[in-house]
């Protein structure tokens, strides 16, 4: 067995940056903060559409996020096809029959009731576009080799942040579905068996009567999330 070439460090200059006061720096990310409390995760949508150039700009934002050894181990899938986003419907809704029908349990049902979810998922055919994102629990390099991820659900759920906030950004709407465990959802997307599906992101503009839950804009307070040592 040939010895395998070790990868060694290579240190670069740090890249483009942005570089701010500190006094522009606390105006800008108050500004942020008030930007960002205008996110909603909606259920309702408008039939207007999305151009498909904005929906790959948030992913390739996505695509920036740190991860564990630099692996990247996330893929995304996005669909506008009508046929299959019914096709995913299906399957969604007949997992949320048993999960509503007891398989989560009172508890956990008890906490959605004021979110107001149910069975029907309407909005995984009403958005004009779906994003299902994908954790590679393992990686495949270039020449076949099997490669060990690291921090896989850590790495995925700050891309999956990363793009929230980019929809966002672009003025457009979400909701976050978890599938659960949808394991047909890999096969319907093309996607290989290293590959789990870890949340479905309908993507869109808000229908003009769009609702979310009263209780989901309540947000614990920075004394609640938030302990300094100084």
């Amino acid at each position: 067995m040939k010895d395998q070439k070790i990868p060694v460090y290579n240190g670069i200059a740090l890249p483009d940056r942005v570089q701010k006061k500190d006094s522009i720096a606390q105006k800008d990310i108050e500004s942020f903060l008030l930007y960002m409390e205008k996110r909603h995760s909606v259920r309702d949508y408008s039939t207007r559409s999305v151009p498909e150039e904005i929906i790959q700009t948030a992913i390739a934002t996505a695509g920036t996020a740190p991860s564990g050894a630099n692996r990247q181990p996330w893929y995304f899938v996005a669909v506008s096809n009508k046929e299959m986003k019914h096709k995913i419907r299906l399957v969604a809704e007949e997992e949320e029959k048993t999960f509503y029908s007891g398989g989560a349990g009172d508890e956990w049902l008890a906490a959605l009731e004021p979110i107001g979810t149910g069975v029907s998922k309407p909005h995984l055919t009403d958005a004009p576009w779906l994003i299902i994102v994908f954790a590679q629990r393992y990686g495949i390099s270039k020449s076949g080799v099997k490669q060990k991820n690291y921090y896989v659900p850590e790495s995925v759920g700050i891309a999956m942040g990363m793009l929230i906030t980019a929809l966002h950004h672009a003025g457009l709407v979400c909701l976050e579905h978890t599938p659960n465990p949808m394991k047909s959802l890999g096969t319907l997307c093309g996607r290989p068996p290293n590959e789990k599906p870890v949340m479905i992101i309908p993507v869109g503009y808000p229908a003009d009567n769009a609702t979310v839950p009263e209780v989901a804009k309540i947000k614990k307070p920075l004394s609640e999330i938030l302990t300094v040592f100084s």
